[in-house]
């Protein structure tokens, strides 16, 4: 897809798009918001879906030219264990008919994440072009700035928070790994290759990654739905 693609007028990520020159070798999709009120961006996206995860597929599929150049470009898809909380709901990602809860709006942004990088392994294979999930861990920053009262002050103290280092260490292995060469569409968590699970829908769990995001089905859907929300805006 060229760097002429109609991107949303106005936007940051089209505008970006549309000066990048050259290949690109790596690309981490670190950006996020987490469990905010609720929000929307001025074509209805809620906020966290289109934060967490639609900027990102925006950015690579607008890069995907620059991406191709080099014949073995990764991509870091930044999730985390709060895509326990939701599988992405394909037929109303933005909220517009279920009662909007922040923590399943976040859960649904990183299964997202983890969903897009199945995904652009599959499609991109041709190119050379490998994505895959990361869960970086617990790190304190303005990221829970929307968490408050003693219920969150308790798990404050008692969490096991990961330095910003630590926390990074992760995507750059999977960003930089000689082993992951050619090694695509999986989710990665304390620098090793995460076990799937099938959990309870809702629940949060401490490590591993929801089978239903790794669903390659769900995947090319929301791949296309994806699409068709940016080529409508």
């Amino acid at each position: 897809m060229s760097n002429s693609w109609n991107w949303p007028t106005g936007a940051s990520v089209g505008s970006f798009v549309a000066r990048w020159q050259g290949p690109l070798d790596i690309l981490v999709n670190n950006a996020g918001v987490m469990a905010e009120p609720l929000r929307r961006t001025p074509q209805g996206w809620e906020h966290q879906f289109a934060t967490n995860y639609l900027g990102h597929f925006w950015l690579a599929v607008g890069l995907h030219h620059a991406l191709a150049r080099p014949r073995s470009a990764r991509i870091v898809s930044l999730s985390s264990t709060g895509h326990f909380y939701s599988p992405a709901i394909l037929d109303d990602l933005n909220f517009d008919r279920r009662d909007y809860d922040p923590w399943l709006a976040y859960g649904q942004s990183k299964t997202a994440n983890v969903l897009f990088a199945v995904d652009a392994s599959r499609r991109w294979e041709a190119d050379k072009i490998t994505a895959n999930a990361v869960m970086p861990g617990g790190i304190r920053t303005n990221l829970q700035r929307h968490q408050s009262g003693p219920e969150w002050a308790a798990i404050d103290r008692s969490y096991d928070w990961k330095t910003v280092e630590e926390g990074a260490a992760t995507s750059v292995l999977v960003a930089t790994a000689p082993l992951l060469n050619g090694i695509g569409g999986r989710y990665f968590e304390d620098c090793h290759e995460a076990a799937v699970v099938d959990p309870i829908v809702g629940q949060q769990q401490q490590a591993g990654v929801a089978a239903y995001a790794l669903d390659p089905e769900v995947a090319a859907k929301l791949w296309e739905t994806s699409l068709d929300l940016l080529m409508r805006n």
